[in-house]
C-alpha cells in the first residue's frame, strides 16, 4: 500500500492486481524493442525484456472532508471477454478494509471514464444480484460520458459491462451526472482529458499550495510521456487522445504537480520533466505502509 500526502489531502493506493506482459492489445506501439529504448522506464515500468508492467488499483482520495474513490477496478464474478479479467475472485474489498476503509466510508465513487476496469467495484453480486458496493457514497459520472455510453456505445461486452456495473448503481439514484470541470469539493476537481473516451477526466488534487493529479487512461504507461503519438486500442479518438496527452505533459513539466497515473506501477507517481524535445517521469516513491 503506498501513500501520498498533498497537504490536507491524503491519496492511498489499493491494488487489485499488477502484471507483467500481455499488454500488448491495449499499446500495440509498445514493443519490447521500442520501450527499451527508454532507459528510465526500467526498472519501474518495465522488465529486462521491455515488457510493461502495469497495475490495476484504485485510489483513496481522504478530503477534511469526503472520502473519495477515484476508479474502482474490475471487481469480482464479472463475465469479461479478457480471460485474466474473467471471474475474478480477489481480495479487493479485504484489503480496502485492511487500509482502514470499510464500504460504508466511501462519500464518493469517482469514475474518470466508464471502462470495464474503472466501474467493476461499482457493485457487488449478493444473493444473485448486483448491488451497489458502497452503499453509502454518490457515484459521480461525467454527464457526456454517462451520455454516449448508454444512447451511442454498441456491442454485447459494453452492454453487459452497463448492466453489471453502471446501470444498478444509476438505477438505485447513486448517480450524479456532472460537467467534466465538476468541483467535487474545496480540494478536489474534475479536469477533462477527452480522446480516451468522449468524457473522460482526470482529478486534480489541491491543498495548501500543493498539486497531485490523478491521470485516468488519458496516459495509460509511463512509456506514453516519452511516446506521446503512442496510442491505446481502446481510444475513441485517438488523435484527441494524443493532443490531450502532450497537452497534458507541456502543462505540468517541470511543476511541483504530483503525477499518479491510475495504472502505473509502482512507484506509481511522480513528477513530469522535459528532457529535450521530450518527457520523462521522476518517480515518487511516497509512502509504503503494510496491510495489517
Amino acid at each position: 500500500m503506498h501513500t501520498w500526502q498533498i497537504g490536507d489531502v491524503k491519496i492511498t493506493k489499493i491494488v487489485e492486481l499488477e502484471s507483467v506482459g500481455g499488454s500488448r492489445f491495449i499499446l500495440p506501439d509498445a514493443t519490447p524493442e521500442a520501450v527499451l529504448k527508454h532507459d528510465w522506464l526500467s526498472p519501474h515500468f518495465i522488465n529486462d525484456e521491455g515488457k510493461l508492467i502495469m497495475s490495476v488499483h484504485a485510489l483513496i482520495v481522504e478530503t477534511p472532508t469526503k472520502t473519495i474513490i477515484v476508479d474502482t477496478c474490475l471487481g469480482n464474478d464479472k463475465k469479461r471477454n479478457i480471460p485474466a479479467w474473467n471471474n475474478l475472485q480477489l481480495p479487493f474489498l479485504e484489503d480496502l478494509e485492511a487500509a482502514g476503509f470499510k464500504r460504508e466510508d466511501i462519500d464518493i465513487v469517482l469514475c474518470t471514464h466508464l471502462h470495464v476496469d474503472h466501474v467493476g467495484w461499482n457493485t457487488m453480486l449478493v444473493d444473485g444480484a448486483w448491488v451497489p458496493t458502497f452503499p453509502k457514497a454518490r457515484y459521480i459520472m461525467a454527464k457526456s460520458e454517462f451520455e454516449y455510453w448508454t444512447e451511442e456505445a454498441e456491442g454485447e461486452e459494453y452492454a453487459t459491462i452497463m448492466a453489471d456495473s453502471v446501470r444498478p448503481v444509476f438505477e438505485a439514484g447513486l448517480v450524479d451526472l456532472v460537467p467534466i470541470t465538476h468541483q467535487i469539493c474545496e480540494e478536489v476537481v474534475l479536469e477533462p482529458t477527452p480522446g480516451h473516451t468522449p468524457g473522460h477526466v482526470s482529478v486534480h488534487i489541491q491543498s495548501k499550495e500543493q498539486h497531485a493529479v490523478i491521470t485516468g487512461d488519458s496516459i495509460h504507461h509511463p512509456c506514453q510521456i516519452a511516446e506521446t503519438t503512442w496510442s491505446s486500442s481502446a481510444d475513441y479518438d485517438s488523435a484527441q487522445a494524443t493532443q490531450t496527452r502532450q497537452d497534458f505533459l507541456s502543462l505540468y513539466a517541470d511543476k511541483e504537480t504530483l503525477i499518479i497515473g491510475t495504472h502505473f506501477a509502482t512507484p506509481t507517481a511522480g513528477h513530469v520533466k522535459q528532457v529535450g524535445t521530450g518527457y520523462e517521469l521522476s518517480v515518487e516513491g511516497g509512502s509504503e505502509e503494510t496491510l495489517a
